[in-house]
């Protein structure tokens, strides 16, 4: 098993690596072809794919961070690094976005001459190059935050490149200048759109919420149904990581059953295990004759500001 992980773990970063590699490779090249062809969607595109390459070197180093082992300084580990990586990630999109609106909005009023033939060409073979990046990272997207933000960069680069060639096919057929601010518009609103979408689960791991919206109520009524549990308070629940969660709360047992305390706190945990794959939490027993009064059952009581 462990054999197992180590080889997948290896896989997926020689498919980094590569992807890395042959994003720089193509950033250069839409670079040139955008300065020699005039073309602003064609810049867009490379200042995207320019993006890609670094947020694909941000996931690589996340992912290789996340596997350290706790320790006292981290003593859950190093698995946020990813959460982090994903954060700067679609940060940096979003920047990127608002960037391109600005240019477009500015070539919209003051529309220059391209080579319509330059940018078809360039934005096609950095349409297969797009797609076979995304294609090696497509796999590991799939159950990582982090590589799906590289991936997303990836797929948005892939769709830009589409938008570029139909542009560089108007100004070739029609000679409408215009095209190639819109297609930036376009672009540059369809990564703000994907951005947005995409950071706030990323926001909500990092403000220790729940797993998902609702889900701690629903948890919290489920473990009140398990045998000899009267009443829990004081819940904390919250991601981990991306994979992992975790509970904290004081769990309140009837009068008379306090020989019982270790098989119900046992009960929960398996519960907690098998029912909602928490594998981690801490419960405090709490005996109904003694438990705390004016407890919420999330969060705490706060003390009086002194």
């Amino acid at each position: 098993m462990g054999h197992d992980h180590h080889h997948h773990a290896d896989a997926g970063d020689r498919n980094l690596a590569l992807a890395v590699a042959v994003n720089l490779g193509l950033t250069v090249v839409q670079f040139i072809g955008g300065l020699l062809s005039g073309s602003l969607a064609l810049m867009a595109d490379a200042l995207h794919n320019l993006s890609d390459a670094v947020s694909l070197i941000i996931a690589f180093g996340a992912r290789r961070i996340a596997r350290r082992p706790a320790n006292p300084d981290m003593t859950f580990g190093y698995g946020r690094a990813e959460v982090v990586a994903a954060l700067i990630n679609y940060t940096t999109l979003i920047l990127i976005g608002f960037y391109l609106l600005y240019e477009a909005v500015l070539r919209v009023f003051d529309p220059r001459g391209v080579d319509g033939w330059m940018i078809v060409i360039i934005a096609g073979v950095a349409l297969l190059i797009d797609l076979a990046t995304a294609f090696l990272t497509w796999k590991m997207s799939k159950t990582s935050l982090n590589i799906r933000a590289a991936f997303l960069h990836n797929l948005a680069d892939a769709l830009g490149s589409v938008a570029v060639i139909v542009a560089g096919t108007l100004i070739l057929l029609y000679d409408w200048r215009i095209a190639d601010p819109l297609i930036t518009l376009g672009i540059a609103g369809y990564i703000l759109w994907m951005s947005f979408h995409e950071i706030r689960p990323v926001i909500r791991i990092l403000m220790m919420g729940s797993p998902k919206a609702g889900g701690a109520e629903g948890l919290v009524a489920d473990l009140r149904k398990v045998a000899g549990v009267a009443d829990i308070h004081h819940a904390h629940l919250w991601q981990i990581d991306e994979h992992n969660s975790t509970l904290d709360a004081h769990v309140v047992i009837p009068g008379g059953a306090w020989d019982q305390a270790d098989a119900i706190k046992a009960r929960l945990k398996r519960h907690l295990a098998e029912v909602h794959d928490i594998h981690h939490s801490t419960l405090e027993i709490e005996c109904s004759t003694h438990a705390c009064l004016g407890q919420q059952t999330f969060g705490h009581v706060r003390p009086p500001d002194r």
